[in-house]
C-alpha cells in the first residue's frame, strides 16, 4: 500500500509524495515541516542541502520547493531508494541528485560541502551522535552550517561545536536546529 505525504510551501505547494510502508519510515508530519520552514524562512533560498536519511523525502523536497538550489538524497533502503528515484524524476531537476548509500558511509568519504543538513535517522538506530561528531570534523557541512535533528529524546549536544538555534516538541518527537561554529 503506498501512502503520502504532501509539499507544504513554496513552488511545488501541493505536490503529493508518494512513499512505500517501510517498517521505520516516518515522514516528518505537517506541522513539524511548517515549523521548521518557518525557521529557514529567510535562509532557506540558494543553499545546498543534503537529507542524510531520506525515507520519503519530504525533508528535502520541501526544501527544494522553497528555493534550495541543491538537494541530494541519502537512502539506503533499496525499496524506498527506488521510489525515491521515482519522484526525483517526477521533479524533472537536475539539481536533485538521489544515492543509496548508508548515511555515515557518505558523510565519512565526500568531497561535497553543503549549507544545511537534515538528520532524522530511524528512531530504533542511535545514529545522531555518531552524525553530529563526523560533521563537527568533516568540512562536508560548511562552517556556519545548519544541522536539523528529530529524536525521540534530548540529545547531549556539544556546544563547543554547535550552536543551539531552536527546538520544540511535536508528540514524541523532539526538533532542532544547530548552526556549526
Amino acid at each position: 500500500m503506498k501512502q503520502t505525504v504532501r509539499i507544504i510551501g513554496g513552488k511545488f505547494r501541493g505536490k503529493k509524495l508518494l512513499f512505500p510502508a517501510i517498517e521505520g519510515l516516518r515522514p516528518t508530519p505537517d506541522r513539524v515541516r511548517e515549523t521548521l520552514f518557518n525557521w529557514l524562512m529567510h535562509d532557506i533560498r540558494e543553499l545546498r542541502c543534503l537529507d542524510a536519511f531520506a525515507g520519503s523525502g519530504a525533508l528535502g523536497f520541501e526544501a527544494f520547493s522553497r528555493g534550495a538550489s541543491q538537494v541530494t538524497f541519502l537512502e539506503v533502503s533499496r525499496p524506498a531508494f527506488l521510489n525515491l528515484q521515482k519522484q526525483v524524476e517526477s521533479f524533472n531537476a537536475t539539481s536533485l541528485k538521489i544515492h543509496n548509500v548508508d548515511a555515515l558511509a557518505y558523510l565519512l568519504q565526500t568531497s561535497e560541502v553543503y549549507d544545511l543538513i537534515f538528520l532524522d535517522p530511524p528512531f530504533a538506530s542511535n545514529f545522531l551522535p555518531e552524525c553530529l561528531q563526523l560533521l563537527a570534523k568533516n568540512p562536508c557541512l560548511a562552517t556556519g552550517g545548519l544541522i536539523y535533528t528529530e529524536s525521540p529524546e534530548q540529545m547531549d549536544i556539544d556546544l563547543s561545536k554547535w550552536e543551539a538555534l531552536k527546538s520544540k516538541q511535536a508528540g514524541q518527537v523532539i526538533y532542532s536546529l544547530y548552526k556549526k561554529r
